[in-house]
């Protein structure tokens, strides 16, 4: 028990305000303070995620010794009224390796999401180095005059410039890579919202959508996969993304990656709706655009307007569905669409 040095009472043991003279109960005179015990705050106590059990002090589950639930296992950003997301471990992996950045370019929202390769160790390391680090290019924006026809093009070259920082930022992150023979790795995608028009970036398997109120929902990136490769080949979207190959990446972030130049491609916003960009651990269970737009539907009317309570959603709902993966969704909302400026560019 911890102890205060206070005045109290000779007489009747009353504890008295500073600066007091004489007991306020019994009007005593006051002489020297003297020790008072004050009960310790009551410990704190968290649950395991695994069996319900108790966290002991050292971290780990005193019944199943399961290690307690980290900041990084599951967090949400919400930089603006428009613009939220959440990541999430998901239920059967023992660390979160995907990561997402939000931030604001003026007023150009920007969301990146990267997920690490988990069967590389310090994959989780890369992916939030590479988010955070793509993001802080993004959100310097360009300097584009508004209007100007050019303003697409500009955004696909700062989406290569923001993967090519993404790719540093792995490097400084885990440190030496020479003696790695796996070196940490993760997936890259990016959407800059600017007006009406929506530009992505990627490498990878990690989407964007595009998901209008009215008309047809498409999905703005390509993946980077063997299931992309099958379904080249004349496989169906199902049976490609249920074949062994299905996740296995083409293209990706780390000392390893023999591209990092994104592809990229744009759209315009003819209406309001939803910008999607998320992780597999969310579009394993829902892939068409078509299935996904309503999925984001059914979402919001669950859990209201506000992005970041739509992507707790999407999450809760993937877990539901088995959360075999590390779950991402990060949303922006577009509700009135000014200017009508764009360019159609693709980096292969």
């Amino acid at each position: 028990m911890d102890h205060v040095v206070s005045v109290a009472c000779g007489s009747c043991g009353t504890v008295a305000q500073d600066g007091s003279k004489f007991c306020e109960q019994c009007g005593a005179p006051l002489t020297a303070p003297v020790a008072v015990a004050v009960p310790p705050p009551a410990p704190s106590t968290r649950s395991c995620r695994a069996c319900g059990g108790t966290i002991a002090a050292d971290g780990y589950c005193q019944d199943c010794g399961t290690p307690a639930a980290t900041e990084r296992d599951h967090w949400s950003e919400a930089p603006s009224a428009s613009l939220g997301g959440v990541c999430d471990r998901g239920i059967r992996h023992e660390k979160n390796e995907d990561a997402m950045a939000l931030g604001l370019a003026g007023d150009a929202p920007v969301l990146v999401v990267c997920d690490g390769v988990s069967s590389v160790p310090d994959s989780d390391i890369a992916s939030l180095a590479a988010a955070r680090a793509a993001r802080d290019v993004l959100v310097q924006g360009i300097s584009v005059p508004s209007g100007d026809t050019t303003r697409v093009a500009a955004w696909s070259a700062l989406l290569v410039r923001a993967a090519d920082a993404a790719n540093n930022a792995i490097a400084t992150a885990v440190g030496d890579l020479a003696e790695r023979h796996d070196p940490p790795s993760c997936t890259f995608v990016a959407a800059v919202v600017d007006g009406p028009n929506v530009v992505a970036g990627w490498l990878g398997d990690s989407r964007v959508y595009w998901l209008p109120d009215a008309g047809d929902p498409i999905q703005l990136s390509s993946d980077d996969s063997g299931a992309n490769e099958l379904m080249a080949l004349g496989l169906s979207r199902a049976k490609a993304e249920a074949s062994a190959q299905a996740h296995a990446i083409t293209r990706w972030l780390g000392a390893d990656a023999p591209d990092i130049v994104p592809r990229t491609a744009p759209t315009v916003a003819q209406g309001p709706g939803w910008v999607l960009v998320c992780s597999d651990g969310l579009w394993n269970y829902c892939s068409e655009a078509s299935a996904v737009a309503e999925l984001v539907r059914t979402s919001q009317e669950v859990a209201g307007p506000a992005p970041e309570k739509i992507a707790a959603e999407l999450v809760r709902w993937a877990n539901e569905q088995g959360g075999a993966d590390n779950i991402t969704a990060a949303l922006h909302r577009i509700e009135v669409v000014h200017g009508t400026a764009t360019v159609d560019t693709v980096h292969s």
